[in-house]
């Protein structure tokens, strides 16, 4: 396998080992292109961002009393969610771009043919992303802001403010899109040979032990919404057994054509 990276580095001149520092001036170089992105996603968000804010807080409005709203208790609160909303749109629109960049960064380690995958794997992380935020803001918002608001009574009132609100919903919406890159991470860390398929399957017990703890820390304390989250991890980490297996299966039959080879 060495001796195959070896011939391809000589007829690839972009195929080689960098080094540190050219490592650290191609992520400055992704990095820059990847702000440039966000923040033409930002511009484009800002225009929408009163419609933005409007069907972010809608879960929350949906079980909200009557009359009751969102508050702010700062002057310039108002303006700055619709800023910090534009700019995690912006994030949102970029990321396809943003996954892109990522896999041109890691691409030279990469065998020529795997560089092929570069579509696939800007569609396929994309889709897992989206499915992480739609799963957050259409299953659990409800049934979490549910849970929160009904400890209102006739002694206390829930007055929700911007900042709050914000804060919470985007740290639980960005929580969902990036944990359901579970099967994208692990495909990475199967061919690097960090995990093997015996070693998930042989901790499948402990690592849904730790989902469900994750789970407790990142959605509202009712049982109901954690498993909400819970399910489709230990969904996504069977997923990402077999994607492990198709790793292995692939750098098996690789190695077994080398050694006839040779």
């Amino acid at each position: 396998m060495e001796k195959e990276k070896q011939s391809q580095n000589q007829e690839n001149p972009e195929h080689y080992k960098m080094s540190f520092t050219e490592h650290l001036e191609e992520l400055r170089a992704r990095l820059v292109k990847v702000l440039i992105a966000v923040g033409v996603g930002f511009i484009i968000s800002y225009f929408f961002s009163k419609q933005l804010f409007y069907y972010l807080t809608l879960p929350l409005l949906n079980v909200l009393p009557k009359n009751n709203t969102l508050i702010f208790t700062a002057l310039p609160e108002a303006f700055f969610t619709y800023l910090k909303i534009s700019f995690f749109a912006g994030i949102f629109l970029a990321s396809p771009y943003i996954f892109y960049q990522i896999w041109k960064f890691i691409s030279p380690g990469l065998y020529p043919e795997e560089k092929r995958y570069v579509v696939p794997f800007v569609i396929v992380s994309s889709i897992f992303f989206v499915a992480g935020v739609s799963f957050g803001y259409f299953v659990v918002f409800p049934f979490g802001f549910k849970f929160f608001i009904s400890f209102q009574n006739d002694y206390i009132k829930a007055l929700p403010t911007l900042k709050q609100y914000l804060g919470f919903s985007m740290k639980l919406l960005f929580a969902f899109g990036i944990i359901f890159e579970m099967p994208v991470i692990m495909y990475f860390l199967a061919k690097i040979k960090v995990v093997n398929s015996k070693l998930l399957t042989k901790n499948r017990k402990y690592t849904i032990l730790i989902i469900f703890v994750v789970a407790a820390i990142l959605t509202p304390p009712d049982v109901f919404t954690q498993i909400l989250m819970a399910c489709p991890l230990i969904v996504l980490y069977e997923i990402s057994i077999l994607v492990v297996k198709y790793v292995e299966k692939r750098r098996k039959s690789k190695e077994n054509s080398l050694s006839k080879v040779d």
